[in-house]
C-alpha cells in the first residue's frame, strides 16, 4: 500500500513537471509566433529601470515610440550591423567565428575587459523576452529564443524589433524616442552621421551620451561610418 502511495506521488510530481514543461514551451512559441507581428511596446529593461528610479526616488522617465522599419532611416540598420554584427545577415543567430575570436582573446588577456560577441539576434531575444544578467540561465534562455526567433521572424523584422526595443539612453528606448529626444528629429529624417553616433553608444548607452558624444564616442562615429560603406543592406 505504501508503495502504491510513493508511486503515485512521484506520478504526480512527474505529472506536473510535464506540464510545466508543456506550458513553457506552447507559451513561448506562441508569444514569439505573436511577435512576428505585434510591436513590442514594453520589455523587461523597461520596467525594472523604471523600479529602479523609483527606488532611487528619481522621476519616472520612459521614452519609446513604435515605428515600423520603413520608418527608419536605413543608414540606422547599416551602422548597428557595421557597430556590432556585421555577419547579420549571414548567420542563423549565432556567429561563430566572433565567438570564436572572443574566447580567443579574453583566455590570452584575462586581465583586460571581456570580449563579447553577442549578435543582433541574441541582443534581440535578450531585449524582448529576457532579464540583464551574465547568468548561465539567462545565457541558456537567451540561446533558446534566439533560435526561435532566427526560425520564426525574418531578419528585417529582427532588425525592426532591435532597433524599436533596445535601450538608447537614460530612459530612452528605441530610435524614434532617440531620434527625438538627442537630435529633435523622427526616425526616418535621421543622417547617416547621427546613426552612427548612435551605434557608437550602443555598448553602455547610459554612459556614452549620442546628444553629447565624446572623444571616444567621435572616434568610434568615423570608424562606423566607415566600415557602413561594406555592409550589406537589408
Amino acid at each position: 500500500m505504501k508503495v502504491k502511495r510513493k508511486l503515485t506521488f512521484i506520478q504526480k510530481i512527474k505529472r506536473i513537471i510535464l506540464w510545466i514543461v508543456v506550458a513553457f514551451f506552447a507559451s513561448t512559441i506562441l508569444s514569439v509566433a505573436a511577435l512576428r507581428w505585434v510591436p513590442v511596446w514594453f520589455t523587461p529593461l523597461m520596467f525594472i529601470r523604471v523600479a529602479q528610479q523609483a527606488g532611487a526616488g528619481q522621476q519616472l522617465t520612459l521614452h519609446h515610440h513604435w515605428v515600423p522599419l520603413a520608418e527608419i532611416s536605413p543608414s540606422l540598420s547599416l551602422a548597428v550591423m557595421a557597430s556590432e554584427d556585421a555577419r547579420f545577415l549571414e548567420h542563423h543567430g549565432f556567429d561563430y567565428k566572433a565567438i570564436e575570436h572572443a574566447a580567443m582573446r579574453n583566455m590570452k588577456h584575462p586581465e583586460k575587459r571581456k570580449l563579447g560577441a553577442s549578435t543582433i539576434s541574441q541582443q534581440t531575444a535578450k531585449n524582448v523576452f529576457l532579464w540583464p544578467g551574465r547568468s548561465w540561465v539567462r545565457k541558456g534562455f537567451e540561446v533558446y529564443f534566439t533560435a526561435l526567433i532566427e526560425l520564426m521572424w525574418s531578419k528585417e523584422r529582427i532588425m525592426e524589433v532591435y532597433l524599436n526595443s533596445i535601450e538608447m539612453g537614460d530612459g530612452i528606448y528605441g530610435v524614434d524616442a532617440v531620434a527625438e529626444c538627442h537630435f529633435s528629429t523622427t526616425a526616418d529624417k535621421l543622417t547617416k552621421a547621427q546613426c552612427a553616433l548612435i551605434a557608437a553608444s550602443l555598448p553602455n548607452p547610459r554612459r556614452f551620451n549620442s546628444a553629447k558624444p565624446s572623444g571616444y564616442m567621435l572616434k568610434r562615429q568615423s570608424r562606423i561610418l566607415h566600415e557602413m560603406k561594406f555592409v550589406k543592406p537589408l
